[in-house]
């Protein structure tokens, strides 16, 4: 991607994977998978075994991604629609991001004392959540793989129309 056409690109994208790094981080510490299979014990890492800490991460981790999401499709909408165009790859990982944003609020809307859910859709948000996104990571590295970016640029393929 023409960097002069987007110059925030670089940024976004060091945030966007540091926020993503860190929930999947905190999400899979509140699984308690860091305590049970002693990872929590390497130096550095005790604090993977804190709950409630890693809970406090991880909903400042998912509001910190709201606002990027809010700034990019606001970049997006008001300056980018007329340079780039998204890819089926970002459709694909929009939906995803969509689903585990919902799943994550409802997750959200269940710890709260006055809203109660059955047992049988509190364990369906939860596992939908897990499944919403592993099946992110598992796109995000095909489209890794394959270099599969968000946008592509319509003012260079007007050239060669």
């Amino acid at each position: 991607m023409n960097q002069n056409l987007y110059p925030e690109y670089n940024y976004i994208r060091r945030v966007y994977i540091f926020i993503i790094f860190m929930m999947c981080l905190t999400g899979f510490g509140q699984m308690p998978i860091f305590k049970r299979y002693y990872i929590a014990d390497i130096p550095g890492l005790g604090w993977l075994a804190e709950y409630y800490l890693t809970h406090y991460i991880h909903y400042i981790g998912a509001i910190l991604l709201f606002f990027m999401f809010a700034y990019c499709a606001a970049g997006y909408f008001l300056v980018g629609r007329h340079a780039f165009r998204l890819t089926r790859s970002a459709y694909i990982r929009i939906i995803l991001l969509a689903a585990i944003t919902i799943t994550g609020i409802l997750r959200v809307l269940k710890n709260l004392p006055d809203i109660v859910f059955s047992p049988n859709f509190t364990m369906f948000i939860d596992i939908s959540h897990l499944v919403f996104m592993m099946i992110f990571l598992m796109a995000g590295a095909v489209f890794l793989i394959t270099k599969k970016g968000w946008m592509e640029i319509l003012i260079e393929q007007e050239k060669f129309k």
